[in-house]
């Protein structure tokens, strides 16, 4: 349902059934989490499945560590030789200093071998960063799921290359999912964070329980087309109501009916 559509119909039906509660119109969202391949690199390992429960942390996908684990190889050795460096530095610094203090060897030697022992420090702790961040590269090759969810697209089968931001896996928050309508302006009042609603899906055989998360602050105007003059200079309000018992295989997209509840009906 498209979102000026859905705006239309938010007002036509707050309009025709007042008496029942505030009803309103709207779609199901979920978040979606989208896991996408930092740079492209072949898809090795696909451990889930479309329609799949995954948990937060869990392993959902890899890509091959080949190269980057080469990186690393380097870098580990870079390090290495910088730490060398480093302390080659230090003995020069220490045997410049005690010929300093036996007047053997002049300030400017003493000064010479001081900024020598600053650059290895200066290159290790370099090569220290670029192992850091070679590491790093190589842990995002292990895609996680950020959350507890529902796995809802896999685009890559394992084998195929995956271009650097391509979306390895989608996957759908587990936390409840919202319905996203409108409320008229003349019926704002009656609506808050907190007010009961009850939401009608298609496909779901019983009418499902809901609170309104959060309403806009700002109004938008109701569409140009297909309402009357005077429906055309309504102000409307996004309003987001959670869907408490909603089925884990509820998915985003289907059009919904909200019966936003005056607060002693809620209660009941």
């Amino acid at each position: 349902m498209s979102r000026v559509l859905a705006l239309a119909l938010t007002v036509l039906a707050a309009c025709g059934r007042a008496d029942e509660g505030l009803v309103l119109v709207g779609t199901v969202e979920r978040t979606l989490l989208e896991l996408v391949a930092p740079i492209s690199e072949t898809l090795v390992e696909v451990r889930v499945q479309r329609g799949g429960a995954v948990r937060r942390d869990g392993v959902v996908a890899r890509l091959d560590p080949t190269l980057v684990d080469a990186d690393v190889a380097h870098e580990e050795a870079a390090l290495a030789a910088a730490h060398t460096a480093r302390a080659m530095a230090e003995l020069d610094l220490d045997r410049i200093a005690r010929l300093h203090q036996s007047r053997i060897a002049t300030q400017q030697d003493l000064e010479r071998v001081q900024l020598a022992r600053d650059e290895t420090a200066a290159r290790l702790r370099e090569a220290e960063a670029r192992l850091a961040a070679a590491r790093h590269r190589l842990e995002e090759l292990v895609l996680l799921s950020p959350v507890d969810g529902i796995v809802d697209q896999i685009p890559f089968d394992a084998g195929e290359r995956v271009p650097a931001g391509g979306v390895v896996a989608v996957v759908l928050d587990g936390a409840a999912p919202w319905v996203r309508v409108w409320v008229p302006e003349g019926r704002l009042a009656d609506v808050r964070p907190g007010t009961v609603a009850r939401i009608r899906i298609d496909g779901v055989p019983e009418p499902l329980a809901g609170r309104v998360l959060d309403v806009a602050r700002e109004p938008e105007f109701t569409p140009h087309f297909a309402l009357t003059e005077r429906d055309r200079v309504h102000l409307v309000y996004e309003t987001r109501v959670r869907i408490d018992d909603a089925p884990a295989e509820l998915r985003p997209g289907l059009p919904a009916e909200v019966t936003l509840l005056p607060d002693g009906e809620g209660r009941r």
